[in-house]
């Protein structure tokens, strides 16, 4: 069903609780990396444009549900407040009498960013007199967190039972109609690019995307699962002992389906990610003492040629250790090749967003998603309790 959004609501005179997702890194009381941040700047914006006060919610890393002051939103107030050119004061919690009062006292026009939801334990425990309270602060409630839509926590799910009605920010039904258009009404052929680490991590979503899609390329550390499944010795190369079933698995059930799944023909291998630089070898010949910690140069021309071919690209997991850069150019020249497709491209996930944005290509990505584990678990086929929550459209 389609949700309610940000855009239906009657806001003038209101407040607008709005739930973001603000998880920004900080380092020595800075924030680092404001894409976060800049994601929510629209939805912020609309609702004071549209005559609405703001209290402003999100969490910020994990304090095991106790103040912690390294884990204060301080950082994230004062970057937010020179990205809105607006004064975004700090409350000193985020529910009780003084944090009460302060959103009472708010007028049209103006913000207030809680305190750290994470510094109460009620918050993951989705508590019901805690969402209360969190209620108690707006006449309506706004979702713009795609990126924890995935957690059924008391300010994403227990707090719209208190609060209505709950509507979809700008961000959120940017990333609910990029995703959706993936897995509903695609463009053809449909492409998922996986990488990353674990077999483990994304069994489900090629499980998922086996009955989707047109092809399925896999690099990165999962692939040498594949790899052995498939009979070859990888050296030391990552590997799941308890996936290779799996594995074998998928293989066969897209050779089934005729799905034709794009593995590595060569590998850059080293003697670990802390080597200053590596050797192509084939898949065949991979030493024993050595690991594969990139796609090799004949990989990513055959890898750049299959996606050429699509229509919608889907992205999620890079191609080897780009964070060094001795292996770090199979994930780059993908990033790049996705970008000069014609396909429609959507990439999700912290690690293939910086590829991408080390690639400097993102200004020709379709859509950057912000999420990692919602990415996965909507494409997975799951409902998100965060989606669920909000109220449906008339």
């Amino acid at each position: 069903m389609a949700k309610l959004t940000i855009e239906q609501l009657d806001l003038p005179g209101k407040r607008v609780f709005l739930r973001a997702d603000l998880n920004a890194p900080i380092d020595n009381g800075a924030v680092t990396d404001d894409t976060r941040l800049r994601g929510v700047v629209p939805t912020i914006q609309y609702a004071l444009g549209a005559g609405a006060a703001v209290v402003l919610a999100s969490h910020l890393g994990r304090p095991k549900g106790k103040p912690t002051p390294e884990f204060s939103l301080r950082p994230v107030a004062e970057h937010l407040a020179a990205l809105l050119a607006l004064p975004v004061p700090l409350a000193p919690d985020c529910v009780g009498d003084q944090v009460s009062e302060q959103a009472r006292a708010l007028k049209p026009g103006q913000v207030l960013l809680l305190e750290n939801l994470r510094f109460h334990k009620e918050e993951e425990a989705n508590d019901d007199a805690f969402a209360r309270a969190l209620a108690g602060l707006a006449d309506c409630y706004v979702n713009d967190a795609f990126a924890a839509a995935h957690r059924a926590h008391a300010s994403i799910e227990a707090i719209t039972r208190h609060l209505q009605p709950a509507a979809a920010g700008l961000l959120m039904q940017r990333e609910l109609a990029a995703l959706t258009r993936i897995l509903e009404a695609p463009d053809r052929p449909l492409m998922a690019v996986l990488g990353g680490a674990k077999v483990g991590d994304k069994v489900a979503l090629v499980e998922n995307l086996l009955s989707r899609v047109d092809a399925l390329v896999i690099g990165g550390g999962m692939a040498f699962t594949f790899l052995r499944a498939l009979g070859h010795d990888i050296g030391r190369s990552l590997v799941e002992p308890d996936r290779i079933e799996t594995a074998r698995r998928v293989l066969e059930s897209a050779r089934r389906r005729g799905i034709p799944v794009v593995l590595p023909v060569d590998t850059i291998v080293a003697d670990g990610p802390d080597s200053p630089a590596g050797r192509a070898v084939s898949v065949r010949e991979i030493p024993p003492t050595m690991m594969g910690l990139d796609i090799g140069p004949l990989t990513v021309t055959r890898f750049a040629a299959a996606v050429k071919e699509a229509r919608t690209i889907v992205w999620n997991g890079p191609m080897g250790v780009f964070e060094k850069p001795a292996f770090a150019a199979g994930t780059i020249e993908l990033a790049r090749a996705v970008a000069e497709s014609r396909a429609f491209s959507v990439i999700g996930g912290g690690d293939t967003v910086a590829a991408v944005n080390l690639a400097r290509v993102a200004d020709r990505i379709g859509y950057i998603s912000t999420a990692g584990g919602a990415f996965l678990e909507f494409l997975e086929g799951r409902t998100l309790p965060g989606v669920e929550a909000l109220t449906e459209a008339r």
